[in-house]
């Protein structure tokens, strides 16, 4: 993994066929500077203001993307086609991305849901995790982690998924 940060201009796209999700598209030049597409985590700064967590997306012919929610491209009147200047820098947090004190609590606390939780693949770790950061109030992190690590102690080991996580499937 890239040990210092890559600065560059990206355009930013739509994926239509992913119901219009807005994207950074990235040359391919620089997705081999990073190290290519696939599991490597960074946090990503757009023009200067807004950061987050973020992974490669391959996108074809050596190029990749990463996706960027309509809060942030409201937040920074992006549209669209405009170009924005981008930083990305390697995540070296154990989850890539930053876990809430709320769930970081309760799986101190409980040694069985730690353990399944750690036996979760990367990419079902991060969605607990933002499904339980995502929200503002305190008390319902405390209950999106009582809920979900709940369920997930409750699944087969083979078979979690988020309905299940959610409760969805009783």
């Amino acid at each position: 993994m890239p040990s210092k940060k890559i600065s560059f201009t990206a355009r930013i796209g739509k994926l239509e066929y992913l119901l219009g999700v807005n994207i950074l598209e990235l040359p391919a030049e620089i997705v081999t500077k990073a190290g290519g597409p696939g599991k490597k985590r960074f946090i990503c700064t757009v023009n200067e203001t807004e950061t987050f967590p973020c992974g490669l997306m391959a996108y074809g012919k050596g190029m990749a993307y990463i996706t960027i929610n309509k809060a942030r491209m409201k937040k920074l009147r992006l549209h669209e086609g405009d170009t924005v200047k981008v930083v990305l820098i390697p995540d070296e947090s154990e989850f890539g991305m930053p876990m809430c004190d709320e769930l970081k609590e309760l799986l101190e606390q409980d040694p069985e849901g730690d353990a399944r939780f750690r036996m979760l693949t990367p990419g079902k770790q991060r969605t607990i995790i933002y499904y339980i950061g995502q929200v503002k109030s305190s008390q319902l992190r405390i209950d999106r982690a009582l809920l979900m690590i709940g369920n997930l102690k409750k699944m087969p080991k083979d078979k979690v998924h988020m309905r299940g996580l959610l409760g969805l499937d009783e």
